[in-house]
């Protein structure tokens, strides 16, 4: 067959060796009987040849589409390793598993690595009241059980100013978030009044926060106590008591702060509140919600096999 090749190659006109080398090459590739070194010979060509041969070039990438895919659900959310990466691959309709994902990813350079760190910005050195971790024991199996609170900074182009946020810790939905240049108790109060008014939880609940004099001030303990809510605060310079708001924060930074040049406290307010509203509640999946988003998530608590199947301990 090779030899046959060979002279309708010559007949044609055409490059005779190319043509041959083509040939070899797709009988290697269908898995002939024949050795590289006996096609060769039975054609006429050397085996030096057929390896300085340039190779075909490569047809179209099969994944060329979901390389897409990839690139722009990266755009959106730069901080998404591979697991998170195939839920929201496979929420989006993909038929795909986390090996062929971690492959793209890896060959695309869309794999990110980052040490964990705490950053300590808490002022515990005061005199006021303070209380037990009272979170580190709890069994949460619902929402409104325990909320977490902590405090940020945030730069803008000429200035610090200063977040304060306040989670449910059973959905890690964020519930209340205030942004201003101040430090002082006023802060920290308006975010727990916008968490206040829009749960309304019944008494019982634990508030957790670290030692900070923001969350240790009369006006915020009295809040707290106006409310029913019991106080709980971390171990002084631990902030793994509150690892789940450092988390939350921890992924406001990298996916939302270091993105986006602040020009003002305004436009701090407007963009940070996109985010956490629209994107982080709504969007963003968490992967100790089973791949859901936070708001999803709540809603999905309403089937009483699913507010079981998601009954947890929270770990602090």
């Amino acid at each position: 067959m090779l030899a046959a090749h060979r002279r309708t190659a010559e007949a044609a006109g055409a490059e005779w060796k190319t043509a041959v080398y083509q040939e070899i090459e797709t009988q290697r590739e269908g898995g002939e009987g024949l050795t590289l070194e006996r096609m060769c010979t039975l054609a006429g060509v050397s085996r030096a040849g057929f390896y300085r041969f340039p190779p075909r070039p490569p047809g179209p990438d099969p994944d060329l589409a979901l390389r897409d895919a990839l690139q722009r659900i990266a755009l959106e959310f730069p901080s998404y390793g591979w697991p998170r990466m195939t839920a929201e691959l496979q929420r989006r309709g993909w038929a795909v598993n986390h090996k062929r994902v971690y492959r793209l990813m890896r060959e695309d350079n869309l794999l990110c690595l980052r040490r964990r760190k705490f950053v300590l910005t808490t002022d515990s050195d005061h005199g006021l009241p303070v209380y037990p971790n009272l979170a580190g024991d709890l069994v949460l199996t619902g929402l409104d059980q325990l909320w977490v609170a902590d405090i940020t900074y945030i730069r803008l182009e000429l200035e610090f100013v200063y977040l304060a946020v306040i989670l449910d810790a059973f959905s890690r939905r964020e519930i209340g978030w205030a942004l201003d240049r101040t430090l002082e108790a006023a802060l920290t109060i308006e975010a727990l009044r916008l968490a206040l008014a829009r749960r309304r939880p019944a008494p019982g609940l634990v508030h957790h926060s670290d030692r900070g004099v923001q969350y240790a001030s009369r006006d915020y303990t009295q809040l707290l106590h106006d409310h029913g809510i019991r106080i709980s605060m971390s171990r002084k310079a631990n902030p793994w008591d509150n690892a789940a708001c450092e988390s939350f924060l921890k992924t406001l930074k990298y996916e939302e702060v270091y993105r986006t040049e602040y020009r003002d406290l305004a436009d701090a307010r407007a963009s940070i509140g996109v985010f956490l509203e629209r994107v982080y509640n709504q969007k963003r999946l968490h992967s100790a919600l089973g791949y859901l988003p936070p708001a999803e998530f709540e809603r999905g608590l309403r089937a009483p096999t699913h507010k079981e199947a998601a009954a947890r301990q929270l770990l602090l």
